[in-house]
């Protein structure tokens, strides 16, 4: 048997739609996804960008991951590292994993994200 994943799902506050749409959508590039209508009332919201998917999901006493996290490969990282400087975004390199360029950051609502490409 063959499993692929599918997506991954960060939390986020009540109301924080509008600011992920800005993070996820302006500085990742990523593109928003329609939620199934029967889903639409709990809130949140869902990207995609290739075959990564985050969906964002509204929890109630919300806070952030901050060591859990998504690991999701890109095709240039120091391109998407720019992106999200200029959007006002941390972004922490960490180099220690060998043959491999990768870095952290945060979403507008704390949560960790990791951003990675295979060193040339």
């Amino acid at each position: 048997m063959e499993m692929f994943l599918h997506h991954v799902q960060v939390s986020g506050p009540a109301g924080c739609e509008d600011a992920m749409r800005a993070f996820y959508v302006d500085a990742l590039g990523m593109a928003e996804l329609e939620k199934p209508e029967r889903l639409r009332a709990r809130g949140g919201v869902w990207f995609r960008a290739g075959a990564a998917e985050v969906h964002v999901g509204i929890e109630e006493g919300f806070t952030p991951a901050r060591k859990a996290h998504p690991g999701i490969a890109v095709s240039d990282v120091d391109e998407l590292a720019r992106a999200v400087e200029a959007a006002g975004a941390p972004v922490t390199w960490d180099d220690a994993i060998p043959g491999l360029r990768r870095f952290h950051t945060t979403d507008p609502v704390g949560n960790r994200l990791e951003f990675q490409q295979a060193a040339p």
